[in-house]
């Protein structure tokens, strides 16, 4: 069993590594991180999402990967596995590095680097009541499925934009979220391929 797990962290490691992970160019925009927690079960990746809280001030029940800005000479890993440690409990003892996402812009003014790393399935996840309202695991494959994704115009802040929506069950997972699954699922060559 513990080579299994060898073979599938060092693959991860692999795929994110080459290429190097995308940096957007030097901006204004405040630098965050997230964390996304891979484990294995049953043979199969998954992952673990949040929904935010009903009452937050700003991407109130949203789902999105735990996560937040980067305090002051801080680094990506540090950022991401400090806001896993207050939104949803995570010990960052348990999080083995596999590597890095391409870097996203969010509409909020943030430069998001996904930080991916891989948790013990069924680590032990205590969401912050005060942000997060649930926190879920799903398997990666569920984000694989062409009929569960669409692209949406829609207008934020009077502006269009094309939004990728994923349908799973009866949650929508969209915007910087969709777009760092989106990323992750290239990466581990999961992508959903077009229906013909």
């Amino acid at each position: 069993m513990e080579n299994d797990r060898q073979s599938w962290i060092l693959a991860l490691r692999e795929r994110l590594s080459s290429p190097p992970p995308r940096r957007l160019p030097a901006s204004d925009a405040r630098p965050a991180s997230v964390l996304v927690p891979l484990f294995v079960d049953a043979g199969e990746l998954w992952t673990v999402l949040t929904k935010r809280a009903d009452d937050l001030p700003s991407h109130r029940s949203q789902i999105a990967f735990a996560g937040g800005g980067r305090e002051l000479k801080e680094d990506p890993w540090g950022a991401a596995l400090r806001e896993a440690h207050e939104e949803i409990g995570l010990d960052p003892k348990v999080v083995l590095k596999l590597g890095a996402l391409d870097e996203q812009e969010s509409p909020a003014g943030f430069r998001v680097i996904p930080c991916v790393g891989a948790i013990p399935h069924g680590a032990q996840l205590t969401p912050n009541a005060g942000e997060i309202a649930e926190v879920f695991p799903l398997p990666l494959t569920a984000f694989a499925n062409p009929r569960m994704v669409e692209e949406r115009e829609v207008l934020l802040n009077g502006v269009p934009r094309n939004l990728l929506i994923y349908h799973v069950g009866n949650r929508e997972i969209w915007g910087l979220t969709a777009r760092v699954l989106q990323n992750l699922l290239a990466r581990l060559g999961l992508e959903a391929e077009p229906e013909s």
